[in-house]
Formats: structure tokens, sequence, C-alpha cells
């Protein structure tokens, strides 16, 4: 795959991991995907597809022991502020402020607060935390801490944001709503986002295009160009949900991945 100047070029990842006993763990082999400025992939998978590894090197967290991956023309050789991380648990700063949070980024750069403080309460505006700016995070719930994470991470300025089941630990009502401000973030930022979800739906509403990934080792099985996460964007995520389309290609991935488990739970029950 040849290397373009802007864009994220996952160029045949493979990734294996030693064992104490002299064993190994191919967790990753010949993956390979290219996105442009401003695409939304989500990917699935059942557990153990290696959907949390990809993310993890393209983070540049692990170095993969095949292929490469290149941002922006350069290759991926450690973590990078070009690179933003949301993970499940916010991973925020539990003692400091919202403000601080989200600002904290900025300031590890030796930014003032007269370069960065009028996009840090923008952004808190645009996540809906202008009125808790100075709680402190443990004062939050579990969506509001989610927000600050988001907001963290966009006042980075990272080309692109890597979302490790972001909203997992989230009550459904809440998990809707955050669903509706990553798509508004999407349109309004026009960042790549790569968002690893065990979610169905949310695969489907996350994703202008759709990767499901099989195990083991782990490898890309089949994608999919979406059109809800557009029709998503400001609108009713649960009349999106009843577009033409959206039910079919739900059951059509959910057996898809159940079809994977089954073989899995085979092979681990052929070996018992």
């Amino acid at each position: 795959m040849a290397e373009h100047s802007s864009g994220l070029i996952i160029d045949g990842v493979s990734m294996r991991f030693e064992l104490p006993n002299g064993g190994h763990v191919q967790a990753l082999e010949n993956v390979s995907l290219q996105l442009e400025p401003g695409d939304l992939l989500s990917v699935l998978g059942p557990s153990g597809c290696g959907k949390t590894t990809l993310l993890n090197i393209v983070a540049g967290f692990l170095s993969p022991t095949g292929g490469q991956v290149v941002l922006n023309g350069h290759r991926v050789h450690g973590p990078d502020a070009e690179r933003g991380m949301v993970f499940q648990q916010g991973a925020l700063f539990e003692w400091m402020s919202v403000r601080d949070n989200v600002s904290f980024g900025p300031r590890m750069k030796g930014q003032t607060e007269k370069d960065y403080g009028q996009n840090v309460d923008h952004l808190l505006d645009v996540v809906g935390l202008q009125d808790f700016k100075e709680k402190a995070i443990y004062e939050l719930s579990g969506g509001m801490q989610q927000r600050v994470a988001l907001a963290r991470c966009l006042a980075n300025d990272p080309d692109v944001i890597l979302m490790d089941e972001p909203l997992g630990a989230l009550d459904a009502l809440t998990r809707e709503k955050m669903q509706g401000l990553v798509l508004d973030l999407w349109k309004e930022t026009g960042k790549t986002i790569i968002l690893i979800t065990h979610s169905v739906e949310e695969a489907l509403l996350l994703g202008a295009r759709l990767v499901v990934m099989a195990p083991r080792p782990g490898r890309i099985h089949k994608e999919y160009r979406l059109p809800f996460a557009e029709l998503g964007v400001g609108g009713d995520l649960r009349a999106v949900k009843k577009s033409a389309g959206y039910e079919e290609k739900r059951e059509e991935i959910l057996s898809m991945i159940w079809e994977m488990e089954e073989e899995i739970m085979g092979r681990v029950e052929g070996a018992a």
C-alpha cells in the first residue's frame, strides 16, 4: 500500500505476542486499511479478534511485529499528540476541575491561558459542560466524565481520535446522548475517528465505514460503507434505527459475529 501525504494507512499490520511458556499468540495478521481525513470508522468483532490491539498500535502504544502505520506521510513509532485516545474509563485527573483537565494538554505544551482559553471554553460549550467547568471530576456522573474526556482529547487538536469502547460503561439513555455528541463532533471538527465497540447498533450508528474483524489471528473479515452516521448528525438516532436497510444490516452483522463466536467455542471445546 503506497504512502500518501495525508490520511492514515494501516499497511499489512501483524502482531505476535510471545508467551512465557515458549508459545505465542498471533493477535493480528496482515491487517490493511486506508482512511482519508475525516473518515469515521467503527470496528466490531468477537472477543479476541484484536480490536484493541489494533487501536493500541495505531496509537503508538504497541509496535507491530509486521507491517506499519503511516499518518500524514510519516511512520508511527510511538505516542504523539497527532493521535488522541479516549478510553472506556475517562483516565481523567479526579482531583482537578473540568476546565483544568481539558486544558491539561495545551498547558503541557507550554501554552498560556491566552493561547488556549478561548478554545477550551468553546469545547466545554460544545460538550455541554460550561456550567460545570469548576467542578472536580469526582463530582461528575459517568456520562459527564466521558464528555470531559472527549473535550480534553479535542483540546490537543489531534488529526486522529481513537476511541476504545468509550461509551460501554454508560446507561442506555446517556449512551444514546453521547452517540449523538460523537456524531456532532465528527461533523463539526472533520477529525478522523476510529471507534472500537462490542455493540452492533453502536457500530452501525457511529460508522460511516464499518469493519468486522475475525479471530484468531485477527484480520478484516468484511467492510461496509453505511449511510446511518450521516443520517444521525443532528438528528434522532431512534429514527435512524427505523430507516431503510438498518435492521437488515444489523441482523446480517449479528449473524456473522454469532457464527464466529460459535466457531471459537467449538475450537475451545474441541481442545478441552
